[in-house]
């Protein structure tokens, strides 16, 4: 109940207006997202490089109906594939795109337009050294957001995937995916999905979790396990060696401001731990996110609101 009603408040402009008018809450959301500019972006990126930590950069912004703004996005991603590429931080960092934000739900060739600046974004990470992940969104985007993955994958056969444990259909997605070279993040899900297309109950998701990681760490790709739970953690590695994985073979993924101290632990002891690292100015939908998915989330920032009142 709680979670729904964080994202619905997500999706809502009003709550956003009074979410963002509040002097309280910019210092708050920092712990989630460390800035609006590409500058924070690299400031945060040579920070958790220092201690032993990877990272995938996502600049905020999603379901424009704007081909101006579409074209802003790409342009932001080349400059920070740039900076990376220049101040030596491309082998620790790619980035993460949502196809929304590059033009998927324009009224005319949304998924053409999307395809084709999907491409440009790629080509400048090629240029970098790096990679990128198409992140997902909603249902009602995955097959749309496969299909331009299978196209741009062609020309770049190492763009990531992220797949969403909570839909019914991700472990059959899981099979086609766990093929020699495909990268694929996977995550619970953090949208609000309906019964008949996702499973609702924590035991119900952490099950088709378990079973879509199996199949993974099977399978000959390149598994990235998203997860903070700490059973999931735990059960990722014990898939790894039982599948043969070195380390080298997968990586853990984790939220820019959640568990860092479990982020650290990992890496010191040999793991790799990618931290996924949000910035911008639309940051409103992603932090609600961010709070709908933990209750610990939701309590650190009522409690911070309340120290600084």
């Amino acid at each position: 109940m709680l979670r729904s009603a964080l994202l619905t408040a997500g999706r809502s402009h009003s709550v956003r207006r009074l979410v963002e008018a509040n002097p309280l809450t910019r210092p708050v959301v920092r712990r989630f997202v460390p800035g609006t500019s590409p500058e924070d972006a690299v400031r945060a990126t040579r920070e958790l490089s220092a201690n032993g930590l990877f990272v995938t950069l996502d600049r905020l912004g999603e379901d424009t109906l704007d081909a101006s703004q579409a074209d802003t996005t790409v342009r932001d991603y080349r400059q920070m594939l740039g900076i990376l590429s220049d101040q030596g931080l491309a082998d620790r960092a790619e980035v993460s795109v949502k196809l929304s934000a590059v033009g998927q739900f324009l009224p005319s060739d949304g998924e053409k337009i999307a395809l084709d600046n999907a491409r440009l974004i790629c080509e400048a990470a090629s240029a970098a050294g790096t990679t990128v992940t198409l992140d997902m969104e909603d249902h009602t985007t995955t097959d749309s957001t496969l299909g331009i993955l299978r196209d741009l994958r062609v020309d770049f056969p190492w763009v990531g995937a992220v797949l969403q444990a909570y839909l019914r259909r991700t472990e059959q997605d899981c099979r086609d995916l766990a093929t020699p070279g495909s990268r694929v993040r996977l995550c619970k899900g953090a949208y609000a999905e309906p019964e008949s297309v996702a499973f609702q109950g924590k035991s119900e998701v952490d099950g088709a979790y378990v079973r879509c990681l199996k199949v993974l760490m099977r399978g000959e790709g390149y598994p990235m396990v998203a997860s903070h739970d700490p059973r999931m953690v735990a059960i990722a590695g014990e898939l790894a060696a039982r599948n043969g994985r070195a380390a080298a073979d997968f990586e853990y993924q984790m939220l820019y401001g959640i568990r860092p101290e479990e982020q650290r632990r990992i890496a010191a002891e040999g793991g790799k731990l990618r931290v996924y690292t949000a910035y911008g100015d639309e940051w409103y939908g992603y932090f609600m996110r961010r709070l709908a998915e933990r209750p610990a989330n939701l309590a650190f920032f009522l409690r911070s609101l309340a120290t600084q009142a």
